[in-house]
This record gives C-alpha cells, structure tokens and sequence, in this order.
C-alpha cells in the first residue's frame, strides 16, 4: 500500500504540471488579410519579389517560454503571385511548383531556441514540390495586444533562406558568357498577425452530492 502511495504522490504532481504547461500556452490563427507570405530571387542583376496569397495555420505559444512554441502552415501553391500572370502560369506549371500535382507546400515546427525574451530559432520540416527537408528560421515576437473588435492579436516575423534545387524546382536558364537567368537561392520573410483562440470551456463538474445523515 505504502508503494502504491510512493508511486501515486509523483504521479499526480507531474499531471499538474503538464496541466500548468498547456495552461501557460495561446493559439494564435493566421489572418490573412494582414499577413504577409512573401520570398524573392535573383533574376539576373536585380532581385524579383512574390508572395502566396492563400494560406492558413497556427501558432501555438508561452508568451514567457518561446521554448513552448509550436507552429503549422499550410500554403495553397496555385496561390502564387508576383504581380505578372504570365510568369505565374509559368511558376504554377511542371517547370517550377507543378501546383496541379502538388497543391500545398506545409511547414511544421520540430524545436524552438529562445534568442532572448522576443526573439528565437525556429526548426521545422517543409515539404514543397513532394520533397520534405529541414529548415530553420529566425524568428521574432513583435508584440501583443486587443483590438477594437474583441479580439486580442500577436505579431510575428520569420526569415530564411532556401535551394530551390533541393525541392527540385530546377528550371534555369544558361546565358550566354556563364551564369543563369535565375539563382537557386530563394529568401523567405514572413510576417503574420494572428488573432488569439478562445480557449476550450471547462467540462462541466457534477455538483457536490450532500453528505447522508445518519
């Protein structure tokens, strides 16, 4: 009896710090209409911008532990616009994102390294072009606050930097005297404001049965 009671004590001071854990937590979703996925590339001499225009997904966070961050996109490839319809037929085409088979490209975090109270380095998986690899990003808090609506929103900047080649959008063009049309680093920044969940209501608790008289 007096093991069982041993092993019991730990056990339940470990479920409520769990409990205190995701306690501590917020889950911000994407707006999109005040986000930002963008990225450019150099085309010969100067560098060409473009963003998605449809996405969603969720940051999930300690405001006091960026340790605890947890973060999933999912982008629509066909969404792809850099502000020239022909060249994004060409982007949505077999030559670069193949959008028809490849509709989504996802990001899902694996790890977060604060860089101070605001700032951290972000591991995560993107898959892109049916190809999955390792990226890390530099990411910042930049703030918290309500809005006039009720809601209470956070904002957040992300960069990297990509090969393209290694998610086997390829397509180049060699010119004349070396070098090519396109280079195959890509550099991405992300700006997202994302309005807070309400949090899940409380199960409901039975009442308290009276105790019997004798």
């Amino acid at each position: 009896m007096r093991s069982l009671r041993a092993f019991a004590i730990p056990a339940v001071v470990l479920m409520m710090a769990a409990a205190g854990a995701v306690a501590d937590t917020e889950t911000y979703k994407i707006d999109p209409s005040h986000s930002n996925v963008g990225f450019s590339i150099r085309h010969f001499f100067s560098k060409v911008p473009g963003k998605f225009k449809t996405y969603e997904g969720t940051i999930t966070l300690d405001p006091k532990d960026l340790s605890k961050t947890l973060v999933e996109v999912t982008i629509d490839t066909a969404s792809i616009d850099t502000g020239n319809g022909d060249r994004d037929s060409h982007l949505q085409s077999p030559d670069f994102f193949d959008a028809a088979k490849f509709p989504k490209i996802t990001f899902k975090s694996t790890g977060v390294t604060p860089q101070g109270t605001t700032r951290a380095t972000l591991k995560g998986e993107l898959t892109m072009h049916g190809v999955t690899k390792p990226v890390t990003l530099e990411g910042e808090v930049l703030g918290f606050s309500p809005d006039p609506w009720g809601n209470y929103r956070a904002g957040f900047e992300a960069k990297t930097k990509l090969n393209r080649q290694d998610y086997g959008v390829s397509w180049n063009k060699v010119v004349e005297g070396g070098g090519s049309v396109l280079s195959d680093e890509v550099e991405i920044t992300i700006n997202i404001e994302g309005v807070r969940a309400a949090p899940a209501p409380k199960p409901a608790t039975a009442p308290a049965t009276p105790p019997k008289k004798n």
